[in-house]
């Protein structure tokens, strides 16, 4: 009876190291999965990008050939606006304070004839449209404006 627990003891340990190590193979041809995750640190445009300064642009307009927009952006949350209508003579110019929405990725400005939002993201503003989502399409890039102090 020993004679025959022996054999059958190695048989069955032959078998479940041949089972550990189908399961590891690949066939021929296929490829492995591999899982990642995605850390989020919690970090936002008003915690992680330097927002503070000044940033310029020509953001596209209906009668004119474009508008001069600049906006200064200060540490304590205040602004200051001006937007030069090229070929018009006029100019619109605002201060005020502005508001982080978006859980630090969009500010608000509020002046006394003001009232627009922009996406920070790194050196740039990107003005959004009057639902405050980003404008898309062929002129999107013309709705940048870019940090230049």
């Amino acid at each position: 009876m020993k004679k025959l627990i022996i054999p059958v003891a190695a048989l069955l340990m032959t078998l479940q190291l041949q089972s550990c190590n189908n399961n590891t193979k690949k066939e021929e041809g296929t490829t492995e999965v591999v899982s990642t995750t995605t850390v989020v640190d919690g970090s936002t445009s008003q915690t992680a990008v330097d927002w503070a300064g000044t940033y310029e642009g020509t953001t596209p307009c209906a009668d004119c050939p474009g508008i001069k927009t600049t906006i200064k952006l200060y540490p304590d949350e205040t602004f200051a606006y001006s937007a030069e209508y090229l070929d018009k003579n006029t100019t619109v110019q605002d201060t005020g304070k502005f508001m982080w929405h978006d859980n630090g990725s969009v500010i608000h400005l509020t002046g006394l004839d003001l009232n627009t939002k922009y996406k920070v993201i790194e050196n740039a503003l990107a003005q959004l449209d009057t639902e405050g989502n980003q404008i898309e399409g062929a002129l999107a890039k013309e709705y940048i404006l870019n940090k230049v102090k």
